[in-house]
């Protein structure tokens, strides 16, 4: 079972913007998308039972973290993590029946979209405008951004720097590049929440 410092020290903020968004006595669907090590989705289904939670992953060692994860908490509302390969068109992921086209309410993606490829994130945004209830659905993003071009404070210029070395597809997203990107996939960027460490969260729904 793998240990992320920045994923223990940032559930407990999600989860209380998570609380603003979910009805408590409604039942939801929820897709993670690049769950990472398992420990936000455990975390999560305890604090919300009337969630159908499906994690998944692309990397091979998170993926086995996740499963340590829901062996060990056993929680009823966490399905076994899924491959998914971000890159490829939804279509190919191999998705449960009831995981149908309009039919989930919740995507979450947490600290990916800097350290993805241009191809990544249009599979994410197409995924949500394929899979989000229509009017209801909502996408709920976070992580570092780029605001109008701007990247402050001069840790956030010294991270996006340091991942465009490493691969120079990766990088802080502008949110206002990522909003058009919505726009283009049938889906709103709601609200804008500012988190701690210079994060923020992203609330895109799901257009009628």
């Amino acid at each position: 079972m793998l240990i992320a410092s920045a994923a223990e020290r940032n559930k407990g903020e999600i989860l209380k913007v998570l609380k603003l968004y979910v009805n408590p006595s409604k039942q939801y669907k929820c897709l993670e998308v690049a769950s990472g090590t398992g420990a936000h989705v455990a975390h999560f289904a305890k604090e919300f039972p009337n969630i159908d939670f499906q994690p998944s992953e692309h990397n091979p060692r998170a993926l086995h973290s996740i499963v340590a994860y829901v062996d060990k908490y056993r929680y009823p509302n966490i399905r076994v993590p899924l491959f998914i390969d971000a890159t490829k068109s939804p279509d190919l992921w191999a998705l449960p029946e009831d995981y149908s086209p309009a039919s989930v309410d919740l995507i979450l993606n947490f600290n990916m979209i800097h350290i993805s490829s241009n191809s990544a994130i249009n599979g994410l945004f197409k995924a949500a405008e394929g899979l989000l209830k229509h009017g209801t659905g909502l996408m709920i993003t976070y992580g570092p951004y780029a605001f109008d071009g701007k990247i402050s404070p001069e840790s956030n210029i010294k991270f996006h720097s340091g991942l465009i070395s490493q691969n120079p597809e990766w990088g802080l997203r502008d949110i206002k590049e990522l909003k058009e990107l919505g726009k283009r996939n049938g889906l709103h960027l709601e609200k804008i929440h500012e988190m701690p460490a210079n994060n923020h969260c992203l609330i895109f729904r799901r257009k009628d």
